[in-house]
């Protein structure tokens, strides 16, 4: 299934079988209440799950990126929002690796390995979306520091880190504006508000957040790195993985809407057989499997990409674009296959029709995908005029 060496191969499994014996039988209940999985989340701590990302020094337990992205299908797999609960923070650390100062990487990435931080990213606006370049969030220098003011929302985890990269203006008067924009790495102060928890259809267990920031106050050290108005090009960067991430939990939604279809299938009978041996239901198996298979394979190429450290952004716009809508299709064929028991909160079908639709949204909408992946594409194949 993977080209992973037989140490991550191993790690893999392990999550897999974590999966299967402690996840399973609890995410139904934690799902329907809505609550927040403080002992799973505390086990893939133990793990070493929040440092997949982390290399040494700072960490002896970092992964390849297709690895990393096969143990988040196993997490979304389980339960997508487990595999929500550590991505953005993966992509922080990405960001600190490939662009943090010494002391920032010193002070943030050996406490992230063990998930003691939990780090998140705010980008969204209420009024932007997708559109990152049009963000008001603005941080004016004053003496040794930057004062923010602005607005996040739909920032995950922010309850629960205590590190978020802040993407916001730093120069608003900048032509074009991405050459305004920087990332700040922020802590909880006087000036920062976590307004409220939005409500979601599905992505339950874990908190998607409004942020204000009222003169937030933080030192000039704050900055990513040591030159502003590089946060537009750092981000993209970051998106990358996260992009890739966010594929790779369509696949474990995918993956396990096709498991409970294929056992369903096989247990549920009418007119005398099992309901696989129906033609119309065997030939919704047959493309879910081959959907899924195809998705999983353009993830880890694009995760082969990212790692090889030329720009990936086309791949993983690809990856992400084409897992996620294989995620929503299989979550509906599953649901068909189990009839009235699919549209029952009894089975785990509707959860994983309520989740898929997030990959479809999150980490840039698949319109914007689109977008990425017909910009890129021209890029890398222009004709000399």
């Amino acid at each position: 299934m993977y080209e992973l060496s037989a140490d991550e191969t191993a790690i893999v499994a392990l999550v897999r079988d974590w999966v299967d014996h402690e996840v399973k039988p609890v995410v139904r209940d934690l799902e329907h209440t809505d609550t927040y999985p403080e002992a799973l989340i505390e086990q893939m701590k133990q793990m070493g799950i929040y440092g997949l990302a982390i290399p040494e020094p700072w960490n002896d337990a970092a992964v390849s990126a297709p690895c990393y992205a096969a143990v988040t299908e196993e997490l979304a797999r389980g339960w997508m929002s487990l595999a929500g609960a550590m991505g953005g923070h993966s992509v922080v650390a990405k960001l600190l690796l490939n662009y943090g100062t010494q002391e920032q990487k010193d002070t943030y990435l050996p406490k992230m390995a063990t998930g003691e931080i939990r780090a998140t990213m705010a980008l969204t606006e209420p009024g932007g979306g997708s559109d990152l370049q049009a963000m008001r969030t603005v941080a004016r220098k004053q003496g040794d520091e930057y004062v923010i003011n602005g607005s996040k929302t739909w920032i995950t985890n922010a309850r629960r880190s205590q590190l978020i990269a802040l993407l916001c203006l730093t120069d608003p008067a900048a032509e074009p504006a991405h050459r305004g924009i920087s990332v700040l790495l922020i802590e909880k102060g006087p000036g920062f508000e976590v307004s409220r928890d939005l409500p979601k259809l599905g992505y339950k267990g874990v908190e998607s957040c409004e942020l204000s920031f009222d003169d937030l106050r933080v030192p000039r050290s704050a900055l990513l790195g040591t030159q502003e108005g590089q946060g537009f090009a750092q981000m993209m960067r970051g998106l990358e993985i996260g992009r890739i991430q966010v594929a790779s939990r369509a696949l474990g939604v995918g993956a396990a809407a096709l498991e409970d279809a294929v056992r369903y299938s096989q247990e549920r009978e009418s007119f005398g057989q099992p309901i696989w041996k129906h033609q119309s239901i065997s030939n919704y198996l047959a493309d879910m499997a081959t959907q899924l298979t195809a998705a999983r394979q353009l993830v880890q190429y694009a995760a082969r990409r990212y790692d090889s450290g030329e720009r990936a952004d086309l791949e993983a716009g690809m990856a992400k674009l084409f897992a996620s809508e294989t995620a929503m299709k299989i979550a509906l064929d599953a649901m068909r296959i189990h009839g009235g028991y699919g549209y029952s909160t009894e089975f785990d079908v509707e959860r994983y029709f309520r989740d898929a639709p997030l990959m479809i949204l999150g980490e840039g909408t698949n319109e914007i995908q689109r977008n990425v992946i017909a910009r890129e594409l021209v890029k890398r194949n222009r004709i000399s005029s």
